[in-house]
């Protein structure tokens, strides 16, 4: 069962990531451009709609990293999708993108076409490629298709839990929002999807998106020495996921995060930073923090805005993680670089 989760989580994290980051990292800046050079409406159009090709891209990397052969990849690809909830019918008969669906359900479900792939093994034969995406959409993928509606309800039973923590005074609503979207964004949940769900805005938004900045630059700092320079700047500019493994399998690596996003979203409080539900799910990725910020200040681009700005969003982040990170690995000795380890390419 370890070893089964363990590449579950791999496959879902890479899926996530390859899809996310077109859009994360221009999405925000071709939105400052477009209005300059409207042409490229149409690049903007595309990083939305590779990002509604999640669900394909998780079954697919959940296959590779189970190292199942091209057949069975592509029916976990299909039927993640058919799972995910990603695509809808309207009511002309068309059918129309949502979005990147509901994401631990796409993992759910490509956990188990994994299992009933395992389970039929080499039964088909010579009529694998006929009969093996038609039978994982029909048993697993329509398994993950009925369960959608519950697993959409469970997460936004969740988004209420952290919309609930928005009635107390901010500092403390700042610390605890961070603290738990630093945990999300290390988990299967969607933070877009949660943040989304329960139109989180306001200081509410900018604690969120702090905390993922604190689990983002603290998981590139602590991982730098096990990985290369551009898988631990993925952290940052795509997305924590890709630690979803390692957090899973210890904890213990996120607490230098976890301190870091409760200072970010005390600090949230107190300065009243702003975001959208969008700009929630994000941390640095595509600047949709900082951009989303200096929108929604008092005054916009003004001399003290740009550095709160640049403090709280950069400077801090950096300074925090580090000091947590030593204290955890060299005075604690609870982490180690090796934690952080990335076992894809």
């Amino acid at each position: 069962m370890k070893d089964f989760f363990h590449k579950l989580l791999t496959g879902m994290s890479l899926g996530i990531v390859v899809s996310l980051i077109p859009n994360a990292l221009l999405g925000e800046i071709l939105k400052l451009i477009i209005p300059h050079f409207p042409a490229l409406q149409h690049i903007l159009d595309i990083t939305v709609f590779v990002m509604s090709l999640l669900p394909v891209m998780i079954g697919m990397m959940v296959g590779i990293t189970f190292k199942l052969s091209t057949t069975q990849t592509a029916s976990i690809g299909i039927a993640a999708m058919v799972g995910s909830g990603a695509i809808q019918k309207t009511a002309d008969g068309l059918f129309a993108l949502n979005g990147i669906g509901v994401v631990i359900n796409t993992g759910i479900t490509a956990a188990l076409t994994v299992l009933f792939l395992q389970l039929i093994g080499d039964k088909l034969k010579a009529y694998a490629i006929l009969l093996m995406p038609t039978l994982s959409i029909l048993i697993p993928g329509m398994i993950g298709y009925l369960i959608l509606p519950f697993v959409k309800s469970s997460t936004g039973l969740l988004g209420v839990a952290i919309a609930n923590v928005t009635s107390l005074q901010p500092i403390v609503m700042g610390a605890i929002i961070s603290v738990i979207f630093c945990l999300i964004i290390l988990s299967p949940i969607s933070t877009v999807g949660v943040a989304t769900v329960i139109m989180l805005s306001g200081i509410g938004s900018g604690a969120a998106n702090l905390g993922i900045v604190a689990a983002g630059v603290g998981l590139a700092i602590a991982s730098y020495k096990a990985n290369s320079l551009g898988t631990a700047l993925a952290h940052v500019l795509g997305s924590p996921k890709i630690q979803m493994r390692n957090f899973f399998m210890k904890p213990k690596i996120a607490f230098p995060m976890l301190i870091t996003a409760a200072i970010l979203g005390a600090l949230a409080g107190m300065l009243n930073i702003q975001g959208t539900p969008y700009s929630a799910g994000f941390g640095l990725s595509g600047l949709v923090g900082p951009l989303n910020y200096m929108k929604l200040a008092e005054g916009g681009w003004i001399g003290s805005n740009i550095t709160i700005m640049i403090v709280i969003f950069f400077i801090l982040p950096i300074v925090l993680n580090l000091v947590l990170i030593y204290v955890f690995s060299k005075k604690l000795k609870w982490i180690k670089a090796e934690d952080y380890t990335l076992h894809f390419e």
